[in-house]
């Protein structure tokens, strides 16, 4: 174990200042299972600061105009690029995911966030109605709101963080954000980077620490008018709770328990290969990964035993070797929560067909101590079973067979989210159909996790309140004001 004072010390940033913090939490590099971060344990007194920042800072930046934003933003996205080995290597290190996924995946879509909505913000008109029977002219204005309390998770880092400042700022707002306390690193080399791209002082703030503390000073703060939250349905009805005095504006992207149905005339191929990208991605740490696979009778067997094939390929090891496509999940807590689901699977009379407990991982003495898991695939698990209905979040997906559609569709809706889902077919007809009545936010057909940043993303029902997207991102962090003027 490493000495205390060699570990990396994070700072908050507030009003473009870092601030050292009083007290702090451990950060563990989930590969080799060793404290290597400490985080600043923020509570009321940070977050006041932050807020009391970003309220100075909002009249400033809220009257630059579009232009004069989108230029801060694409400077941001500049720097991110720049600094994309060192940043994809440090969120590897706290997150678990492969150096492969975060510089192919994470740390490019970070710099997209901030272009896209750079661009997006010189693109949005307002309307304009003649009233002449009245003698009125009538328009619409859109206004930044304010303060914007950010908090995302630990899955997406960077990813999800940058999602979320790049709208609020592009708007007008100013914001003061807290990421997940497990994974902390990259928000703050993203704070060094603030200034260079001249962002004023107080335009983003961020503060670190535990939802308990951190996090419930932010949701409570009166000065904060609008929320946008990442992570859990559990942690979300806190966050309501906590909003409900205040009136807030909420936006809520929560869990997922994502089907896939994969009918007859499905592509097998191409199917099988997408499939187990979309169960086993990033350990299965993605709220869109596929946790339930529903196949049609008459090609389950064949299914089964090609998928199977497939995941025991999907290579889990050491997150810097660039042949593995998983590294570690996130936390020990985390991991023993995953085995626990596959060891209920078992007990209520499911087969583990590969990974936990079946295929053993061959890991570099350096991650001996590390929190991994091998892709695993469950069969004969009932639909009722905890193991089918809630949100595992890990590199474990089940698959069962189906005889109609109408079963499909029903099975498929029977669980509390509805955040995406796939559908594999050739049939046109079915695939317009079945899109249709599966409740979910998101519906990929013959594919998985094709995204353009323009369209609406968020779930129905557990999954989540609002929608995240080019025109809905705006929407949620501006207020509309219309305005009458007689003439």
């Amino acid at each position: 174990m490493a000495k205390p004072h060699s570990h990396l010390v994070l700072e908050n940033y507030i009003g473009g200042t870092f601030v050292p913090c009083r007290s702090h939490i451990d950060s563990y590099d989930p590969s080799t299972g060793e404290v290597y971060c400490r985080v600043p344990d923020s509570g009321q007194e940070e977050v006041e600061a932050a807020v009391a920042a970003a309220k100075e800072a909002f009249p400033a930046w809220s009257q630059r105009s579009p232009e004069q934003r989108a230029t801060v933003l694409n400077k941001l996205a500049e720097l991110i690029q720049d600094n994309l080995e060192d940043l994809a290597q440090a969120e590897s290190r706290d997150q678990g995911k492969t150096v492969t996924f975060a510089r192919t995946v994470d740390i490019p879509r970070s710099a997209y966030n901030f272009r896209f909505f750079a661009s997006s913000a010189l693109h949005h008109l307002s309307e304009c109605s003649q009233m002449d029977h009245m003698g009125c002219l009538n328009y619409t204005l859109r206004c930044p709101v304010g303060v914007a309390g950010l908090i995302s998770p630990w899955n997406l880092p960077l990813y999800l963080l940058t999602w979320k400042i790049a709208p609020a700022i592009a708007a007008g707002n100013t914001v003061v954000a807290k990421p997940s306390e497990m994974t902390s690193v990259t928000a703050w080399m993203l704070c060094k980077l603030m200034e260079q791209a001249g962002v004023p002082p107080g335009v983003v703030n961020v503060v670190f620490g535990s939802g308990p503390r951190a996090g419930s000073a932010l949701v409570s703060h009166p000065e904060v008018p609008l929320i946008s939250f990442t992570g859990s349905t559990a942690t979300a009805r806190v966050i309501t709770e906590l909003s409900a005095p205040f009136c807030k504006k909420l936006s809520l992207e929560l869990g997922g328990k994502n089907p896939a149905l994969v009918f007859a005339d499905a592509d097998l191929d191409q199917c099988v290969e997408t499939t187990v990208r979309s169960s086993f991605s990033n350990q299965g740490e993605i709220c869109l990964c596929t946790s339930r696979i529903y196949v049609e009778r008459s090609i389950y067997p064949e299914f089964l035993e090609r998928f199977v094939a497939a995941a025991r390929k999907w290579r889990t090891g050491d997150p810097s070797d660039g042949a593995n496509n998983n590294g570690a999940l996130i936390s020990k807590e985390h991991l023993e929560k995953v085995r626990g689901f596959v060891a209920l699977a078992k007990s209520e009379g499911g087969v583990v067909h590969c990974g936990e407990g079946v295929d053993e991982l061959d890991l570099p003495e350096r991650n001996a101590g590390g929190y991994f898991m091998a892709a695993t695939v469950v069969t004969g698990v009932p639909d009722s079973s905890r193991v089918m209905q809630e949100e595992i979040f890990g590199p474990v997906t089940c698959v069962s067979p189906f005889d109609t559609e109408d079963e499909a569709v029903s099975r498929a809706n029977g669980v509390r989210y509805g955040l995406g889902a796939t559908v594999w077919s050739r049939d046109v007809g079915r695939v317009h159909r079945v899109a249709r009545r599966v409740q979910a936010g998101l519906v990929w057909t013959n594919c998985w996790l094709v995204r353009d940043l323009n369209l609406p993303f968020g779930g129905m029902k557990h999954s989540g309140v609002g929608r995240e997207g080019g025109r809905d991102s705006y929407h949620f962090f501006t207020e509309v004001k219309s305005v009458s003027i007689k003439h």
